[in-house]
């Protein structure tokens, strides 16, 4: 049957964007995945809590675990151009890391392995130019759409792969025009072959890989506490495997599937919206009682660290839950999110505000409503979460945790059911104290 002339279509070429061929890119640095243990690692046992203490100095030693690395605090921002990246870790004789490149550019040297460009491409001008003498960097759009994909959905479109490859080079594109935040996973930590003292995040935005080198990752320590820098940076990197971080891309190399991104930068755009920018009636979106959504970027025993839009602040183990707890590991890991409430937000510095907030706080305390259902003098059944020094802590119904001697027949394992007898009562510090009557290690 033939068709007609209207159902007929002409399928032209894309429309090339900007005219003009890609310049050389500059040598990509090349990489090692990290393999078993991280040099450095066991030498770095007090970082994680030296960070605790500067951020919490009125905790009990009994929230900080000496056995547990601690995190030091970390520096302001260092301000990256839009169009390239600085290397971080330059060595002291100042001889750049990156094999003689002194920045992260959007060039990047096709390796072997690379993936070929397809044709017929459109062309994107990454930045406006800087230099008339240097030629800015083109950037190709993946090839002509193919045939129409008729989705199930009335009105809609199946996403091709070209069309999936296509979007997420826009959206790479548009955050290095614009400063758009995007948002990944940090899958990888990569350590330099040649230069151990430069480390990297990785992160995939479709099939585009991301790096962050670290210090555009994490924020520099004040005091490395007498340990090497590049060890001191990398266990910090390696601890926030897994966690959710924002991202502004600095450069793009389309034919190695390479983009350069500062996690730093994207915290600062963050900070200055929602602790310093004020409404009509000078109201900040961040202030001390609210609650909002936190992301879990790092866990130690001790604690835990969240980014609070663009805030990194240490939550200790005694403000994420009523009940006792002795490893924040055991309940958080990095790319949780979790609701806290702002007990108190420190705007003196411009560059970095100082928050406090608490897991605990934003949820309902379960001792004043619990306590009622029990009575002193009577048993009730429960099961054993902590033993420690103070006694041996058993968990009733309503998530409260009753105090109770050790029971002469020897110290309970965790998570063993027990009966108790209430002995006292404190609703003012809601406190619950008793004596284990009957203990079963049936589970």
């Amino acid at each position: 049957m033939a068709r007609t002339k209207k159902d007929q279509t002409v399928e032209t070429p894309a429309d090339e964007l900007l005219a003009g061929q890609p310049a050389a890119g500059a040598d990509l640095p090349q990489t090692e995945m990290e393999s078993g243990g991280t040099p450095g690692d066991t030498a770095l046992p007090d970082l994680e809590l030296a960070a605790a203490a500067s951020l919490d100095p009125d905790r009990s030693q009994t929230d900080l675990e000496a056995d547990e690395g601690g995190e030091p605090d970390q520096a302001d921002l260092v301000e990256g151009s839009q169009t390239d990246l600085k290397a971080a870790g330059n060595s002291e004789d100042g001889a750049d890391p990156l094999k003689g490149s002194a920045h992260l550019q959007t060039d990047f040297e096709l390796p072997p392995d690379g993936r070929p460009a397809e044709s017929p491409d459109e062309e994107i001008d990454p930045a406006p130019q800087t230099d008339s003498k240097q030629p800015g960097k083109k950037l190709r759009m993946p090839g002509r759409r193919g045939p129409r994909v008729v989705s199930i959905d009335a009105e809609r479109t199946v996403e091709t792969d070209a069309d999936k490859l296509r979007n997420d080079l826009l959206d790479l594109v548009e955050s290095l025009k614009s400063k758009k935040i995007l948002t990944g996973t940090i899958q990888g930590v990569e350590r330099l072959a040649d230069n151990p003292e430069m480390s990297y995040a990785v992160t995939y935005h479709g099939d585009y890989k991301i790096i962050i080198p670290v210090l555009e990752a994490v924020e520099e320590p004040e005091d490395y506490r007498g340990q090497p820098k590049g060890d001191v940076l990398h266990y910090l990197l390696n601890k926030r495997l897994g966690a959710e971080v924002d991202y502004i891309v600095k450069g793009i190399d389309q034919e190695s599937g390479i983009v350069a991104a500062s996690r730093l930068e994207a915290m600062a755009m963050k900070r200055r919206e929602y602790y310093f920018r004020t409404d009509r009636d000078g109201n900040y979106q961040i202030y001390e009682g609210i609650r909002a959504e936190a992301r879990v970027v790092s866990v130690i025993r001790a604690g835990i660290f969240v980014d609070l839009f663009g805030a990194e602040c240490y939550i200790p183990l005694r403000e994420l839950s009523y009940q006792r707890w002795v490893d924040a590991a055991q309940h958080y890991q990095p790319g949780q999110r979790v609701l806290v409430r702002v007990l108190e937000v420190d705007r003196s510095d411009r560059n970095r505000p100082r928050v406090t907030a608490s897991v605990k706080q934003a949820m309902e305390n379960p001792y004043e409503k619990a306590l009622k259902k029990y009575v002193v003098g009577n048993r009730y059944v429960g099961t054993v979460s902590m033993v420690d020094l103070n006694g041996v802590f058993v968990s009733l119904d309503g998530g409260i945790d009753c105090l109770c001697t050790y029971p002469k027949r020897g110290r309970p394992p965790r998570g063993a059911r027990a009966t108790v007898r209430i002995l006292g009562i404190n609703h003012e510090n809601n406190r619950i104290w008793g004596v284990i009557t009957h203990m079963s290690t049936t589970r």
